[in-house]
């Protein structure tokens, strides 16, 4: 179950205490500072930016408003298993006591103090629509001379706000920088990350990455994977360290090598147009034969291929029946026309899976019987691959498999073994592509499964163990930004369908890479960005979150150019974007070709 406010007994407890209290003649005030006590709290009034200060997660930002006093406050936005906790750590004096407030806004907000060496201090507010103080107070252990000050939110809530937090009392002996860290290597390279881990250094709360000069991370533990990086291209990183006072020198460069472009797939257009073909089943958009698709479309994806049953793995493909579909051509009309598709340098793939066809490998008896009926169907057919769209409960993650780098559930284990083996039996002209909801993919980074306390949709992120297991492999990734709920992007922010925001936030987590579940140490890597597509309803009767040309060309121009990006601030530019995709080829012919016409006027086809 999702937690969305304090413990009751925590509840319970404050109340009775606060009853007591008022009971007694009111709330003890704070006592006063001494002469010689001063604010030790760097930047509390958030005016430097964030600077000072640790925010779980990426989840804190310096806003110019809501501010109590200056120019500045803290916003920070809880997501997933992250309660958006903003620290630092400030040096104090052995046997004193301190006064820790700070001024708030939003719901469920909190202050405390760690590592006091007696008894560890925290408050809270249940709601803030304005600004209201917070004030607690503690005294230092006879052998404390640091403590971290805090303050978080709630799982599930709101962004809260914070600004003008002071700790007064009797300043420590200043904090000395950190050592330099010392054994940085590489470790894992693939055609666009890099795996780093060192050894940690004395005094350290945090650690700066640096790639070519450049920082590039800032991560708390002592490994990172740098991500965004071009295939068969050489490095240099170094990384420092950090805390309160400041940051150490940079370690020695170690120098690391990408690995050479994956995917496969044989020669795609710099430039792709990819969409579906309802050659399995009629519906409104009426049936399109092979031969008659425009030349527009530089892969189709045959919908659909589907299981016999849901676990057996044998997947099934059969044209249109005459009765629903009256124009359907015959079986070798059929394969003659994707043949001549294929000499005028077209790809076609069988489709697996789609709204009704769902697929679970949940046994190696069901992975080999997917291999031999998929394998069977891309011969018979001539095809040069396969999509695999599989929707709805066919991928989810067992309770306590938490880590997309090593999957344990045997519906993923099964499937990126089964696509491994149709990899090595075609060879390097084998086309890989996948067509997963938002819900399997961008939400992963807010929820991933059932969540460290069990409860969540155990689908939620399902695909980023597949995309990563498979990324060297993959030819494209175009995620289906349509028929899909608000989610959260990189800024924190809930984007929604249906104009070029929600495309721009969307591609730019695939390109940029994300912390899985907000978690810091579990970053999905970045994609080349010759492996996304975005992939959108060609029509209002395609599906929900159609989405004007207009607007995908905006989409496009910020993606690819950095311009008409609205109020996003996107992680890079990519002029190697591969594309667009679309459900379907038959409903953009139904709409008089309005997506596939935009599609070739933007990229000059």
């Amino acid at each position: 179950m999702e937690r969305t406010g304090p413990p009751a007994r925590l509840t319970g407890l404050l109340a009775a205490f606060s009853a007591a209290l008022l009971a007694a003649g009111g709330l003890a005030a704070a006592p006063s500072a001494a002469a010689a006590d001063s604010d030790l709290a760097r930047n509390g009034g958030f005016e430097a930016g964030l600077d000072g200060w640790s925010c779980t997660a990426g989840s804190g930002a310096a806003v110019s408003t809501p501010v109590h006093t200056g120019i500045s406050a803290l916003k920070a936005t809880p997501a997933g298993g992250d309660n958006a906790r903003c620290s630092q750590s400030v040096t104090v004096e052995p046997d004193s006591t301190y006064t820790l407030s700070a001024w708030v806004q939003g719901s469920y907000v909190y202050l405390g103090a760690d590592g006091t060496g007696t008894t560890d201090v925290s408050t809270w507010t249940q709601s803030a629509a304005d600004w209201k103080q917070l004030t607690t107070t503690f005294r230092t252990g006879p052998a404390t001379t640091s403590v971290t000050v805090y303050t978080h939110g709630w799982y599930g809530t709101p962004a809260y706000y914070a600004d003008d937090l002071t700790l007064i009392g009797p300043g420590g002996d200043p904090v000395a920088l950190p050592a330099t860290p010392t054994g940085l290597k590489a470790g894992t390279a693939t055609a666009s990350s890099v795996d780093l881990t060192w050894t940690g250094s004395s005094g350290a709360t945090g650690y700066n990455v640096y790639r070519g000069g450049a920082k590039v991370l800032s991560v708390t533990g002592t490994s990172a994977t740098v991500t965004g990086l071009a295939a068969s291209t050489a490095y240099s990183f170094q990384v420092a360290a950090t805390n309160s006072a400041g940051e150490s020198a940079r370690s020695a460069a170690v120098s690391a090598t990408t690995t050479a472009g994956g995917g496969g797939g044989g020669s795609l257009p710099a430039h792709a147009l990819v969409g579906y073909l309802h050659s399995s089943f009629a519906n409104g958009s009426g049936y399109t034969r092979m031969a008659d698709v425009p030349d527009s479309w530089d892969v189709i994806d045959l919908a659909f291929g589907e299981p016999t049953s849901v676990t057996s793995g044998d997947i099934r493909f059969s044209l249109c029946p005459v009765t629903e579909c009256p124009n359907v051509e015959s079986a070798a009309e059929f394969k003659a026309a994707i043949k001549a598709k294929r000499a005028a340098g077209k790809k076609v793939l069988i489709s697996i899976g789609g709204q009704n066809g769902q697929v679970q490998l949940a046994t190696t008896a069901a992975r080999d019987t997917f291999v031999s009926s998929v394998s069977k169907i891309i011969d018979e057919y001539g095809l040069d691959g396969l999509d695999i769209d599989f929707e709805g409960h066919s991928l989810s993650l067992n309770t306590g498999d938490t880590d997309f780098r090593n999957p344990t559930t045997p519906v993923i284990v099964n499937l990126i073994s089964a696509v491994k083996t149709l990899k090595a039996k075609y060879g390097d002209t084998f086309v890989l592509t996948m067509a997963p909801e938002t819900f399997f993919v961008q939400l992963g980074h807010q929820y991933y499964g059932s969540g460290p306390w069990g409860g969540q949709d155990p689908r939620a992120g399902a695909y980023l163990p597949v995309i990563h297991a498979l990324r060297d492999d993959l030819t494209l990734l175009h995620v289906q930004d349509y028929n899909s709920g608000s989610v959260m992007g990189l800024d924190n922010q809930y984007h929604s369908m249906g104009g070029a925001d929600f495309h721009i936030a969307m591609t730019d987590m695939l390109l940029a890479g994300f912390p899985v579940a907000g978690d810091q140490t579990k970053v999905f890597p970045g994609l080349r960005p010759d492996q996304v597509s975005i992939g959108l309803p060609a029509s209002t009767q395609a599906g929900n979150g159609y989405t004007s040309p207009a607007e995908v060309t905006k989409a496009l121009n910020c993606l690819t150019k950095k311009t008409d990006c609205g109020s996003y601030a996107t992680h890079g530019t990519w002029p190697g974007l591969r594309g667009l995709m679309t459900w379907s080829i038959n409903w953009d012919r139904f709409n008089n070709g309005e997506f596939s016409k935009n599609f070739d006027a933007y990229f000059g086809s």
